[in-house]
């Protein structure tokens, strides 16, 4: 009876096991880069049935975003949290294509489903207010002003019927001047279902994160519909992408101060004509330097989490890009496959003791492979004064053989007026403007204080061309109290973000994206210390009168003869006691003058 009972106990606890190697799976990516940096792409995926999800069995997505979806009828959700800049030169072509990545500070848009747009936006603003409580952001400042509609630059990555369609409503807004720190890591974590104490998440450590050269954090919920029409489910995805300098991130704890490194340890590159005994020109060191995963990130794996072992891809969740003639050292029990095309390696995860993974230094003419990205793009304000400025973007198309088509979006503030004629887009050498470069044009202009400028244009820049793309603006003048505590530095401005149109594939899942960097824009400040002295001086003009004027009114004034205990005759005689003393004092000083 009590074998029967404890393989009862035992069939109960199974299914969620067994379950857990379907409804999560967690990756982590290593790709060493040039010059000595390290790029580490976690991800996190969690499956939930629609049913369940509907019902509020909530197993791997956690109740307390899952619940905020439901009331603000949200059927898609993407959240970025991004600080630093990504280096297409030197890095190439950005993680997951840019899909997972963000612009510069908070970036948020949603698919959300109402009737009319002013519920739309309603269910919005209870979205954006119940995010910023979850994830401690400041994203309920995203309002009218900071919220656009894009028309052709995001499409819906999940599987929505016909029907749904019609009612969903895309909004997009920004915050590129929010701060992302450790009081956005920590509730992200607490999303994870071992909250970072065990599997690749628990290497996240805020102090390595943000102390790297670039990094984004991701949330991605949609509905996903398998081709094999069975059940659908609602899939939630977090990606945490950085990019560590692996000098700086090996410092120890107990010497985290710089120094130069010794004039013996440098390594030169001897080629170079101004190479002399007190000029160096470094060599990219980085493919051969030593590193493992304690010393980068201050702690190895601790164990798995909801992973079987398995033949399948997410049997090994540590990977990393190398050539397969370098050596790895990796903890005992540990089991590595190798890609047969020789660059990369992956790790299974021992399920009860740490995993430690060991790159020594060492020589190698080979290393592994670096795409660069299929479009450059860099942007910059132009102009000088208080009044006018201009905006100009340089996009690079480094293919020698193929156009690149994309979507360029820009959601400037509406105190940021464009003037729309003054659009122009040209190909470097080329004395006239290319008309052939713009297919299409969105334009929703701002309104003082509701809405900030939309403009989406639609380009297709030949192969191996450069193209600028120009257009001057206006500033607008501020109320004092519309202007920021940090008012003489400027205001960010959301970075534009450019969408590339595959012209083979159609799926928007696979969908390439760019984040150029954040403007700051300067406007016309008053001097707010003459506002402090009218204040200071308005304030001392009314406390002198109303003082004076309280006194007169509050006071009571009587005569001397009438206050008890008062003698005048008393008075009388100390007012000649005093001026005897000083007629005394005359007369001595006059008598001193006289015998000189």
């Amino acid at each position: 009876m009590i074998f029967s009972y404890s393989l009862f106990c035992l069939s109960l606890l199974l299914p969620p096991f067994s379950r857990a190697s379907r409804d999560y799976s967690e990756k982590l990516q290593l790709q060493p880069l040039p010059p000595a940096s390290l790029l580490a792409s976690f991800n996190f995926r969690s499956n939930a049935s629609l049913s369940s999800f509907e019902q509020q069995h909530f197993n791997f997505i956690p109740r307390s975003l899952g619940q905020i979806l439901q009331h603000a009828k949200t059927r898609e959700l993407h959240l970025r949290f991004s600080t630093g800049r990504w280096d297409a030169e030197s890095w190439g072509a950005r993680p997951w294509g840019g899909s997972k990545e963000g612009g510069t500070g908070v970036e948020l848009w949603a698919w959300v489903e109402a009737d009319t747009e002013e519920e739309a936006f309603a269910r919005w603003i209870t979205l954006n207010h119940a995010l910023s409580g979850l994830f401690c952001a400041s994203l309920n400042f995203i309002d009218s002003t900071k919220t656009t509609r894009p028309v052709m630059t995001f499409q819906p990555v999940g599987d929505h019927s016909d029907a749904s369609l019609a009612n969903l409503h895309l909004l997009h807004g920004t915050l590129p001047h929010e701060v992302v720190c450790t009081e956005n890591l920590t509730p992200f974590l607490k999303l994870l279902p071992c909250k970072g104490k065990a599997g690749i998440s628990s290497l996240l450590d805020g102090h390595k994160l943000f102390d790297a050269s670039w990094q984004s954090m991701a949330i991605d919920v949609r509905p996903v519909c398998p081709s094999d029409s069975s059940e659908c489910i609602v899939e939630m995805e977090q990606t945490v992408d950085m990019v560590l300098d692996i000098e700086r991130s090996k410092r120890p704890k107990g010497n985290p101060i710089p120094r130069p490194v010794p004039r013996e340890e440098l390594v030169c590159d001897e080629s170079k004509w101004y190479n002399a005994d007190h000029t160096c020109y470094p060599l990219d060191v980085s493919q051969g330097q030593e590193w493992s995963l304690s010393r980068i990130f201050g702690r190895p794996i601790k164990g798995t989490c909801l992973v079987e072992a398995s033949d399948e891809p997410d049997a090994y969740p540590v990977c990393i890009n190398i050539p397969n003639e370098r050596d790895l050292f990796t903890s005992q029990g540990v089991i590595e496959h190798k890609d047969p095309l020789g660059f990369s390696r992956c790790y299974t995860l021992p399920e009860k003791q740490d995993f430690e993974l060991v790159h020594p230094k060492q020589d190698s003419q080979t290393n592994s492979p670096i795409y660069p990205p299929p479009l450059y793009a860099e942007r910059s304000i132009t102009g000088h004064g208080q009044e006018r400025g201009g905006v100009r973007t340089l996009l690079t198309n480094p293919s020698l053989d193929s156009a690149v088509e994309f979507v360029y979006l820009e959601s400037l503030p509406w105190f940021m007026k464009p003037y729309l004629h003054t659009l122009k887009v040209q190909i470097l050498g080329e004395s006239s403007q290319s008309s052939s470069i713009i297919k299409d044009i969105y334009y929703r202009p701002s309104v003082d204080r509701h809405r900030g400028t939309q403009l989406e244009v639609l380009m297709m820049i030949p192969a191996a061309s450069t193209a600028t793309l120009t257009y001057d603006f206006e500033k607008a003048i501020l109320r004092y109290t519309e202007y920021p505590p940090d008012a003489n530095r400027g205001f960010d401005v959301a970075p534009a973000v450019i969408r590339l149109i595959s012209p083979t594939s159609h799926d928007t899942s696979d969908s390439t994206y760019l984040r150029t960097t954040s403007l700051l824009l300067p406007l016309p400040t008053p001097d707010f210390s003459m506002p402090y002295n009218v204040i200071i001086l308005t304030s001392t003009v009314i406390a002198l009168a109303f003082g004076n004027i309280f006194n007169l009114l509050v006071r009571r004034f009587v005569a001397a003869d009438e206050v008890e205990g008062y003698s005048t005759v008393k008075v009388k005689v100390f007012v000649k006691a005093r001026l005897a003393v000083l007629m005394a004092k005359l007369f001595r000083a006059k008598s001193e003058k006289k015998t000189q």
